[in-house]
């Protein structure tokens, strides 16, 4: 199992950029994702989850910015991200709970961190 996530870059302040994440090989079924982020010096963080059904959370440091979404049928979860500050310059690195077989048990998968660069 993989996970590719993409659409990191160097945006200004107030700007926009949207994230992809794709899941593929062996997948039976993906449960939560979610996206992360860890600026420098800092602990990694939750910023956005997104249960198989819909339901999303998100902490108060993006919320009404970021909006998680996600595409079951083709594993794939977005990020978007809207009225970027530099304070949210960070790597931003997908997850997801994924049973590889029926019957199986849910591992937490991480795709590759994409760094974001908010200038000011």
């Amino acid at each position: 199992v993989q996970l590719q996530a993409s659409g990191g870059g160097l945006v200004q302040a107030g700007g926009s950029l949207r994230l992809s994440c794709a899941a593929s090989g062996r997948i039976f079924s993906i449960n939560d994702m979610g996206w992360y982020r860890q600026a420098p010096g800092k602990q990694r963080e939750l910023v956005a989850g997104i249960t198989r059904g819909g339901s999303t959370n998100y902490p108060d440091s993006v919320k009404g910015r970021f909006t998680i979404s996600r595409d079951n049928a083709k594993n794939t979860v977005y990020l978007q991200m809207n009225s970027l500050k530099p304070e949210d310059t960070a790597v931003y690195s997908c997850n997801a709970d994924i049973r590889v077989h029926p019957g199986g048990s849910w591992y937490p998968y991480w795709g590759q961190g994409t760094l974001v660069t908010v200038s000011s």
